[in-house]
């Protein structure tokens, strides 16, 4: 049954990602100079600062400044329809409401660097060898994480339901 506002009282896990992503940020910005990487796991892992004008893999970061407000409207968008459908979830459904919840914390981690600084705040450096994966943020893993869950459940949603019926 819905409850009044349904699942919205998962933003607060929304609002979770948010203060971390934003308390990284600020603390990457604080001890780190940019582009000088400092080991973490030595061959796997380092604390690398590093701005992103562009998108995921930095798709258009090399575009005059309009993809700023492009990728901005975007974040508004994305995040005012998944949280209206996060509010007509039913306040039990987890396997929905905690996916939509940490995309929707993610995006709204970038809308405020992008609308405060004009770029994404970077400083997550996974790598092997030579062979570094794209610098990322608590934003970034949130809406990654997030992605990845609403495809397993979706996924597995209909075996779950057969087995119970």
């Amino acid at each position: 049954m819905k409850g009044r506002g349904g699942a919205s009282a998962w933003l607060l896990l929304s609002l979770l990602v948010i203060v971390l992503d934003q308390s990284t940020k600020l603390l990457a910005l604080a001890k780190l100079a940019p582009y000088e990487s400092r080991a973490v796991i030595d061959g796997l892992l380092d604390w690398t600062l590093a701005f992103n004008t562009g998108a995921a893999f930095s798709f258009l970061a090399a575009a005059d400044g309009w993809q700023r407000w492009l990728f901005a409207a975007l974040a508004v968008g994305i995040s005012c329809a998944l949280i209206v459908w996060l509010t007509r979830l039913p306040r039990g459904d987890w396997r929905n409401a905690a996916p939509l919840a940490l995309i929707i914390g993610g995006a709204l981690g970038n809308l405020i660097d992008r609308l405060r600084l004009g770029h994404v705040v970077d400083f997550i450096d996974v790598y092997w060898g030579n062979s570094h994966w794209p610098a990322f943020n608590i934003a970034d893993s949130a809406i990654c994480v997030g992605a990845v869950m609403l495809i397993v459940f979706g996924l597995f949603a209909g075996k779950a339901a057969d087995k119970r019926g």
